[in-house]
């Protein structure tokens, strides 16, 4: 053992010395501190990454191999590979549902919002905890609840809810509409159900930690970006949410107390039943009213860790501080009301469409200030390219790919050609899906010393970033290719149009690159558990990050700080600043106790090299 690494044994050795209190259960599973709650939802979101990874090359080995026997899966998934080795039409659907959900809610709502709100938002504004811990604990209960009825779902009788992950009705609202109506869908509702409360509770509990509980000297104009990130989350969360749960609500009457909110002049095998008066479009509209803040749900979380691994990596200061702030807070705003643009083919006025038009267009703005930020702040700046750094960079390359085709998507004319084929899939796993997702694997490997006392192997984390990051660009890129083509999502299979015959080994391509971009994931895996229990010890501050959380013990008890709590004095950028002795200067350092190491001489060099000899050099 090295002199270093021997010193921060006897650190962590005495950093580990601190007062447990209750037992195993309270301290781990039923515990009310944040930390210990942050990883249940991590954990947990991982475990879902992984199911929801494996139904995707389920079907993706179904559209890329039709002609192939799929028998060899007969066993996982029994009756739904049919006896000539096929799967199952119906159960082909039920993957892309189940796909769809376990992603959007399940890993990219609660795995990683309910992981990083809960973990950073008392530790980066100087909490001992959340304003309720008890409401903490229960928000993932719920959630863990939620999880358990949407995992026994894949395996009753009759399959898991079918539909697509957006449960239009009539499928959706009609049990005899075909196997994936049943049971299936119901348990499906259920499971939303509880999956929204706990995403109420969470959000609750952090816009009152914020707004309540920040140290002294933290104003709203020194919080991190990610606090900012966290905070409109929840209040997007709070407002978007309890709407999806209407509709649920309204859903489930329709499927088992006979009302007709969704459904009239239905007819199934010749029958007419006796629903009057609903309409589909109606559950549309609140689904959407939902579903496009939830883009944002996802991907601001995400755009505020890398704001913060970016910076710290970049040794710079984050370029345009309050402009971020801003373009988070129009985005917000923009969110609730550009939600019919999921729905220009569905006879909507062409002049309200071009009114969703322009209000689809205009959010691209707040979006785009976010982009020219971030690369303002690598452009000139001393790059320390740590996996996360890599992940965050990756999330600003998807988020700029897949925002252009959005602008395609965001325009009526175009849009109604483009509907529901392969060209919406790509966009949204470029711009949702896999930037979120690097946003989550990019807070992992930054806050993993802090979440658990030491380092994941950042050589793992290289090859984990370069097959991730290439199999994406390799999976959605050419999906937009066959979307112009004309392939429509949701289809079993295309043997049977001889227009698309001539696509067949570019899908089989997107399968393979599929396959090995999911197995890629496994690296993660075994590099996360691995370090848990085997990692090298981390450092105090592994990064030379200016925020709170690296000012608390290595092992926080619960409370985080053994004393007092630091007060805050500066902003969280304060990264390579003239003058100072160290490249970074954490928030609780007072402007009177910089620490220096030029002398007036190197000082006056300083500004003349700046060009501006007025510039003072402060302490």
């Amino acid at each position: 053992m090295s002199t270093a690494e021997a010193k921060i044994a006897e650190e962590v050795g005495h950093d580990e010395h601190h007062e447990h209190h209750g037992n195993f259960f309270t301290n781990y599973i039923f515990s009310t501190d944040h930390k210990v709650i942050a990883k249940q939802f991590l954990i947990t979101g991982i475990f879902w990454a992984m199911i929801g990874g494996a139904l995707s090359v389920i079907f993706r080995m179904q559209l890329g191999f039709p002609e192939s026997s799929l028998s060899w899966l007969k066993p996982i998934l029994g009756q739904w590979i049919t006896a000539e080795g096929k799967l199952d039409p119906e159960f082909y659907l039920a993957l892309v549902t189940m796909h769809g959900t376990i992603m959007v809610f399940f890993v990219l709502t609660a795995g990683l919002s309910g992981t990083f709100s809960n973990f950073l938002i008392p530790l980066q504004i100087g909490a001992r905890d959340m304003a309720s811990g008890f409401m903490n604990m229960l928000s993932y209960w719920f959630f863990f609840a939620s999880s358990v009825i949407m995992f026994i779902s894949l395996f009753i009788e009759t399959g898991p809810a079918s539909g697509g992950w957006v449960i239009y009705p009539p499928l959706s609202a009609l049990p005899q509409a075909m196997n994936g109506s049943g049971l299936g869908m119901s348990m499906w509702l259920v499971a939303m159900a509880l999956f929204i409360v706990s995403t109420l509770l969470g959000g609750i509990n952090y816009i009152t930690t914020v707004i309540n509980l920040r140290t002294k000297g933290l104003s709203f104009s020194k919080l991190p970006l990610t606090i900012w990130a966290f905070f409109l989350t929840a209040v997007i969360g709070l407002l978007s949410f309890p709407v999806l749960f209407s509709a649920a609500l309204l859903l489930i009457m329709d499927r088992n107390f006979g009302t007709s909110f969704f459904l009239s002049d239905i007819y199934i095998n010749g029958e007419a039943l006796p629903n009057q008066g609903g309409s589909p479009v109606l559950f549309q509209h609140l689904f959407w009213f939902l579903g496009h803040p939830e883009v944002y749900i996802v991907l601001l979380p995400a755009l505020g860790i890398t704001s913060e691994v970016i910076s710290t990596n970049a040794r710079k200061p984050i370029f345009g501080y309050m402009a971020m702030v801003g373009s988070m807070i129009v985005i917000g705003f923009l969110s609730f009301i550009v939600w019919a643009h999921h729905m220009f083919v569905t006879g909507m006025n062409p002049f309200l469409g071009s009114v969703f038009t322009l209000l689809t267009l205009i959010i691209a703005v707040p979006s785009a200030i976010k982009v020219f930020n971030y690369i303002t702040t690598l452009w000139g700046a001393n790059i320390k390219l740590t996996p996360a750094m890599l992940f965050s960079i990756g999330l600003v390359s998807f988020f700029i790919s897949g925002g252009l085709t959005g602008i395609f998507l965001g325009n009526s004319p175009v849009d109604i050609q483009l509907h529901d084929t392969y060209f919406v899939v790509a966009h949204f796993h470029l711009v949702m899906g896999s930037a979120s997702f690097f946003g989550m694997l990019a807070g992992v490997y930054h806050w993993f010393p802090k979440m658990f006392g030491r380092m994941m192997n950042a050589k793992l984390g290289y090859i984990h970033f370069w097959l991730t990051f290439t199999g994406v660009y390799l999976v959605f890129f050419p999906l937009h290719y066959i979307g112009i083509a004309g392939f429509p999502r949701r289809y079993y299979s295309f043997t049977n149009f001889n227009a698309f015959n001539d696509f067949a080994d570019l899908n089989m391509f997107v399968s393979v690159a599929a396959i090995i971009t999911f197995v890629a994931q496994f690296i993660f895996v075994f590099n996360f558990f691995y370090s848990i229990w085997k990692g090298k010890l981390a450092p105090a501050n592994p990064w030379g990050s200016n925020t709170l959380e690296w000012t608390t013990p290595r092992f926080p008890g619960h409370g985080n700080w053994p004393g007092e709590i630091p007060t805050v004095y500066r902003w969280p950028y304060d990264y390579s600043k003239p003058g100072a002795k160290e490249d970074f200067i954490p928030q609780h350092i007072p402007y009177s106790e910089t620490p220096e190491s030029n002398t007036p001489e190197e000082n006056e060099k300083i500004k003349l090299e700046s060009g501006n000899g007025d510039i003072e050099i402060k302490a």
